[in-house]
């Protein structure tokens, strides 16, 4: 199962960070990042099976591409954000993480903005 080789390299990634940060601590955070890499580069071909899926409905239901990619970009800055913000809280500095995930949720507020204008639209079109 897919599953057990992604815990495999988690529990990998782990070991060796423990292991670095005993002779080199200033090399951890680099373990910890190429490792969180290699799982990225392993999963990749699930979020591209996942896009595919997303295409196909979007063809058949005739959803606005336009809105429904603008979805796809708030899902991805969220999932960005929340690697970034992890390996730093990982990494000892807590302070930056929690920044992160405020620049995260301001851009994903910008990103969004569309989406709440056609809502807005829609209502407006509905009140007599």
């Amino acid at each position: 199962m897919e599953i057990f080789k992604i815990i495999g390299i988690g529990i990998i990634t782990c070991i060796v960070v423990i292991i670095v940060k005993q002779i080199k601590p200033e090399f951890a955070v680099i373990a910890l990042i190429a490792g969180s890499v290699i799982m990225l580069v392993y999963i990749f071909d699930y979020f591209v099976n996942i896009l595919g899926v997303f295409a196909n409905i979007v063809n058949k239901t005739g959803i606005n591409q336009e809105l429904f990619s603008i979805i796809l970009k708030i899902i991805g800055v969220g999932y960005l954000i929340e690697f970034a913000a992890n390996i730093c809280a990982d990494s000892g500095n807590p302070a930056i993480a929690d920044k992160i995930v405020l620049g995260g949720k301001l851009l994903i507020l910008i990103i969004s903005m569309p989406i709440i204008t056609n809502l807005l639209d829609v209502i407006v079109s509905l009140i007599p």
